[in-house]
């Protein structure tokens, strides 16, 4: 009797290892590390939450303040890259958007899910679970002043200030831009060459930043606010010499949102601003509302810096690439 001693097949080896998070190619990587850093102050946040509803499931003011860190989570990590913790946020945000609107309903683990996604979310990041009993408290849900953060030249002052600019670490400078071509036709006054040519306000301490590094590396004047209420009483009084400055206004900010900002700028200064409204919320139906309630454009988080420039030259003009047609 002769024996087989062929081998028996072997299974297919198993599929490669997903590849590492690799950022988009525009942003420098210690720009990627600051996100890193304030996404491990967030996790902290986040297990903090998820320990007060294992507590209190039907507690507000945390479901809340958790809707509020997981919409953040959903903008800002696409934007730098990771796009699985992004759509995790997504589908947590709508979960805990679903309990504030049964925030007694029994039977829901709330806690133990709160929980799962903290320790999901920071795999995907690449970050370790933070200590739940070592958490960082919640953020209060408004800020009592705004957060000014200025490009240069210099941001004029229609009045004596009341903010304080943002101290933040230095950075190596980003790449040099080229310069801006002479505008073809009326030179501009000297005060209207102080204004703005970009404003934004957005409450995302991660987007906020990669909205600064890109308009500085481009070479325009910007000015950013973090909070809706500060915001406004600003912009009414900025004095914008006969110029529209670009206004990315986020939809959903502290103290007021963003439609109702547009409203009041439309009541008491229109055709001042030329406002893109920014926003995770990017459905036909929600796009529609902003352009009907006046917007120029609509940018859907996460953002891409790409992207995002390469729009913002065509609405302003300016900056690498020269003016765009307008």
């Amino acid at each position: 009797m002769t024996v087989d001693a062929t081998p028996p097949p072997q299974p297919p080896p198993p599929p490669p290892p997903p590849p590492p998070h690799l950022p988009p190619p525009e942003l420098p990587p210690d720009l990627v590390a600051e996100y890193l850093e304030s996404a491990r102050s967030q996790l902290g946040v986040l297990a903090g939450l998820a320990e007060r509803l294992v507590v209190a499931a039907s507690d507000r003011q945390v479901i809340d303040a958790l809707r509020r860190e997981t919409h953040k989570v959903h903008g800002s990590a696409g934007s730098y890259g990771f796009m699985e913790a992004s759509r995790l946020a997504a589908g947590m945000e709508a979960t805990v958007k679903d309990w504030a609107a049964r925030p007694d309903e029994p039977d829901v683990e709330r806690g133990s899910l709160a929980r799962w996604f903290v320790k999901r979310l920071a795999e995907l990041l690449g970050l370790e679970v933070p200590d739940a009993s070592a958490a960082v408290p919640a953020p209060p849900p408004v800020r009592s002043e705004a957060l000014p953060r200025v490009g240069p030249p210099p941001r004029p002052a229609p009045r004596p200030p009341t903010q304080r600019p943002v101290a933040r670490p230095a950075r190596a400078a980003p790449p040099a831009s080229s310069p801006k071509p002479a505008e073809p036709s009326v030179v501009a006054s000297a005060g209207a060459a102080q204004v703005p040519e970009v404003i934004y306000v957005e409450d995302d301490a991660a987007l906020a930043e990669l909205l600064e590094y890109g308009l500085r590396a481009h070479g325009y004047r910007f000015l950013a606010y973090r909070n809706g209420r500060d915001a406004l009483r600003e912009l009414l009084a900025l004095d914008v010499h006969g110029t529209h400055p670009l206004l990315l206004l986020d939809v959903d900010l502290p103290a007021l949102d963003g439609y109702s900002i547009l409203g009041a700028l439309d009541r008491e200064r229109p055709g001042t601003y030329r406002v893109v409204f920014t926003t995770v919320h990017g459905t036909e139906e929600e796009q529609l509302r902003g352009l009907e309630a006046g917007a120029l454009d609509y940018l859907v988080k996460p953002i891409s810096l790409r992207v995002a420039l390469e729009k913002i030259k065509r609405w302003v003009g300016g900056g690498r690439g020269g003016r765009g047609g307008r």
